[in-house]
């Protein structure tokens, strides 16, 4: 995606340069427009889906299946988030990622009471930046099998 001019983006969409750029602001605003789907089915299968990514199980175990679902999620439009998370300095730090970070502390302070929920947050959803996954050139799983180590020591 690092080769993507928004005057392509235009070009194939019937639209003007200007238009693009009125719309979506820079590529990444194209970028979590075209991942907006996904996004919004990801976030309702969490908040009310079934167990145990939704609510009904043990908050370790939502953890958990949080954590192995958003690593697939990641893995599957990796190039859309590159060009999403990297467009500005804080351009990660958008609308989702508050989300999951709403989500997560929730979750942990259910866990450990006495932890800093916000802080454990953002320790687990460090390791699933888009250029930190294409910098490591880690699989899916190892990334997975990372999240189970760490939970071990939150369990």
């Amino acid at each position: 995606m690092d080769g993507l001019a928004m005057a392509d983006v235009a070009a194939a969409s019937g639209v003007g340069v200007g238009t693009l750029y009125r719309r979506f602001g820079d590529r990444s605003g194209l970028a979590y427009a075209l991942i907006d789907e996904k996004e919004r089915e990801f976030q309702q299968a969490f908040l009310t889906g079934p167990p145990p990514l939704g609510p009904g199980a043990p908050a370790i175990e939502r953890v958990r299946a949080f954590l192995q679902a958003l690593t697939d999620r990641t893995f599957a439009q990796l190039d859309l988030l590159l060009m999403a998370e990297t467009a500005g300095e804080f351009a990660r730090f958008g609308g989702a990622y508050e989300a999951y970070h709403q989500h997560l502390a929730l979750l942990i302070a259910q866990i450990k009471p006495e932890a800093d929920a916000g802080f454990l947050a953002d320790a687990l959803l460090a390791p699933i930046a888009a250029n930190l996954i294409a910098h490591r050139g880690r699989e899916a799983s190892a990334v997975k099998a990372g999240f189970d180590a760490l939970l071990a020591g939150l369990g």
